[in-house]
């Protein structure tokens, strides 16, 4: 990306965002480089426009920090070991690997299309196996997990602060554990709560020796493990869409605390809306997906599709239909119109507004209104500035990742 402050633009303002577990905005970083952890995918379909937003959101995340100066230590996983792989492969009869590695590649490819950054490490869990087994065998010398029919499990209460990140009461935990993964219900658990550490090896799974018993890891686990291995305790952000609130962010905010005797696991919780489609909230559990390979391959501008997504606060909860890349690719050539243009009005006032915007917690829409407000003033002369165009591509380009 383009660095304004080597071309002559100075620095942008430290960025503050939305803390889930604060219920409030504030400064996001505390050190240089900042360090963020952001949950992947689960690779056994294609990338939807649910994980484009998401990944969109904390790229800006990126951008905006390096605007202000800041390095990034940006750790991203992905889940290429896990129920959903392993049920979709047996369902289509592909090896559970080659399918993971092909999603995983056209995720990237997606992501790249889209101008997402690449994070500094990308980290699978099946590479991370060792790791993991690590912080499990912590938490066993903890007296923090116990064995349930070789299955081995979590106490979530060994964490006193367990639930403080959500905030939500018990009945509504259980509910969304049975929803995302979790079996509440399961016999002989001391607590419905308690999450799964490691399952013992089923006929026909992948599995790894561990000290617990042959088996594979468990989710929150593999995040816990990966985080604290690439970036340590009280990294800067730990980012995901709201889904992951509960149970994900939290148990693995407990393990890792509860693991290492340190809090916090991370010091801000940054959480993406979500994005529905034919009134349900994207999934591939529901089958309601607009993917975004499918949309390169219909002739869509990445960049337009990007624009769309930008166009909604990172926080919302809000619907894709199909008028959304007509006007995103509408807006996205009258930019690019306005900015061929050979004058047009001073761009520095403009800069200011787009830097403002996303530094108070990634006021993506405002900053691209800002920029309206600009091709407006070009398309009416009302400038005369010869470098304003191309500072105006360099500004969308490194703020927003809109090339022109």
């Amino acid at each position: 990306m383009p660095v304004l402050a080597d071309q002559g633009h100075g620095v942008g303002p430290r960025l503050r965002l939305h803390d889930t577990a604060a219920r409030a905005v504030a400064n996001a970083t505390a050190a240089d480089p900042a360090r963020m952890y952001v949950c992947g995918i689960t690779p056994y379909d294609a990338t939807h426009l649910g994980h484009a937003a998401t990944n969109v959101a904390f790229d800006t995340v990126c951008r905006v920090w390096r605007d202000a100066g800041i390095d990034v230590s940006y750790t991203q996983n992905v889940t290429d070991v896990d129920d959903p792989l392993l049920e979709r492969a047996e369902q289509t009869g592909e090896d559970w690997r080659e399918l993971a590695a092909r999603e995983t590649d056209l995720f990237r490819d997606d992501m790249a299309a889209l101008r997402v950054l690449p994070p500094t490490e990308y980290v699978g869990a099946v590479e991370s196996v060792p790791i993991i087994i690590e912080l499990i065998t912590r938490l066993v010398e903890q007296g923090a997990a116990y064995d349930l029919d070789g299955d081995l499990y979590f106490q979530v209460h060994k964490d006193p602060s367990f639930g403080s990140l959500s905030g939500y009461d018990e009945a509504t935990m259980v509910t969304l554990s049975a929803e995302r993964g979790g079996d509440p219900d399961r016999p002989g658990k001391r607590d419905p709560l308690d999450s799964l550490l490691w399952r013992a090896a089923r006929p026909g799974e992948p599995s790894w020796d561990a000290p617990f018993g042959a088996g594979r890891p468990g989710w929150h686990t593999e995040c816990a493990a990966i985080a604290l291995d690439r970036l340590g305790m009280g990294f800067d952000v730990q980012g995901g869409g709201n889904d992951l609130i509960y149970p994900h962010h939290e148990m693995s905010a407990s393990q890792a605390q509860v693991a290492t005797g340190e809090r916090p696991y991370a010091r801000h919780y940054v959480h993406a809306g979500m994005v529905a489609y034919d009134g349900e909230k994207m999934s591939k559990s529901r089958g309601n997906l607009v993917l975004v390979s499918q949309l390169r391959a219909d002739g869509a501008d990445p960049v337009a599709i990007r624009l769309a997504l930008l166009g909604h606060h990172y926080r919302s909860d809000w619907t894709w239909t199909d008028a959304e890349l007509p006007a995103a690719t509408a807006r996205l050539e009258r930019w690019r119109e306005a900015t061929r243009l050979t004058q047009g009005p001073d761009a520095r006032p403009l800069l200011q507004q787009v830097r403002l915007a996303l530094a108070d917690d990634l006021g993506t829409p405002g900053a691209l209104a800002a920029v309206d407000g600009w091709v407006e003033g070009a398309f009416g002369g009302l400038g005369e500035d010869t470098d304003a165009p191309g500072t105006v591509r360099t500004l969308v380009d490194a703020l927003l990742g809109i090339r022109l």
